[in-house]
């Protein structure tokens, strides 16, 4: 009866975060006030961009890109997490199906990560590395072009990246993770999973490479050009939108390597589910904050919301 049960089950069960009682509130407050500032934040820099023309450029477009990966990964995520932490382990069950879909979007929501950043990359490269034909080759047909590509590559991978995790048959339900991801579905299968392994380090090794390699080709150019030119102004435009561009890139980089590295220690796996879980978090909160502190046209947009409207004497 039990082998006809774990035998390609339809339901799962997640093993969550395992939170002390006396941590159990904090923790649950934490991640609740950061979904809702995730929320907030991300939602509130696509509606100004969208919504003020002064922002309708190429740069703010395609950073656009990252609120909504953000938006879609932080609510497949958090609010899933909040609710099983209020639940006995027992309780914590998910569909097989709703199970694929949650491992689908976390991939995409780190893959597009990546390539979104190559894409923004390749427009400061050419706004600061050649100025005067920036208009002409950053169209709005090349903005397109450039968000189908990173999005588009991210599909083709991570379509692959789960494909070949569905074709395997389980014998166990119990996902060792907070949230379904594709490494936790492919180890409830007593088959060979050989393929699945050599795919996912092929797949990390051409993310990271292709998006390492182009944020160091893209940078050593700037660096090459702000060093060579005289123009003070067109340095200072660099130094601020490249360090906002870079600081974002090492945050997401630091997140998704530090979980990747406790993967190798499994005495640590409290420490991986957590840092799993702020992977989605801490880069999803501090972008808006970083793009909207650093950009003077979104601090201008911000600045006459906030300020209150001078009444005109009678």
């Amino acid at each position: 009866m039990m082998e006809n049960y774990t035998y390609n089950s339809l339901t799962l069960q997640l093993e969550g975060l395992n939170v002390p009682e006396h941590f159990l509130y904090p923790a649950f407050l934490f991640f609740l006030f950061s979904y809702l500032f995730i929320m907030v934040a991300n939602v509130g820099i696509i509606v100004l961009i969208f919504i003020y023309k002064s922002l309708h450029q190429p740069m703010y477009l395609l950073f656009c890109n990252l609120p909504f990966n953000d938006i879609i990964g932080s609510s497949l995520l958090l609010p899933r997490l909040l609710l099983d932490m209020l639940r006995p382990p027992s309780e914590r069950l998910i569909t097989y199906n709703d199970c694929v879909a949650q491992a689908f979007t976390s991939h995409m929501f780190g893959t597009a990560s990546h390539t979104v950043l190559i894409i923004m990359a390749f427009d400061r490269y050419v706004a600061i590395c050649n100025p005067l034909r920036y208009a002409a080759i950053m169209t709005n047909k090349m903005v397109i072009k450039l968000t189908v590509s990173a999005w588009g590559a991210a599909l083709v991978l991570v379509s692959i990246l789960l494909g070949l995790t569905i074709r395997l048959n389980r014998c166990r339900t119990m996902i060792m993770n907070p949230y379904c991801d594709n490494a936790s579905l492919f180890k409830l299968s007593c088959e060979s999973v050989l393929i699945n392994n050599v795919y996912g380090l092929t797949f990390t090794v051409v993310l990271f490479t292709a998006s390492i390699g182009s944020i160091v080709l893209t940078y050593t150019n700037i660096t090459v050009v702000c060093l060579t030119s005289n123009n003070k102004s067109l340095n200072s435009k660099a130094l601020k939108t490249c360090s906002t561009h870079l600081f974002i890139y090492l945050i997401m980089l630091f997140s998704g390597m530090t979980v990747i590295f406790l993967h190798r220690f499994p005495e640590l796996s409290n420490y991986r589910k957590l840092s799993a879980i702020l992977f989605f978090v801490i880069p999803s909160s501090l972008n808006p904050i970083i793009y909207g502190l650093q950009s003077k046209e979104i601090r201008k947009v911000l600045s006459k919301l906030v300020e209150p409207k001078k009444i005109l004497p009678s």
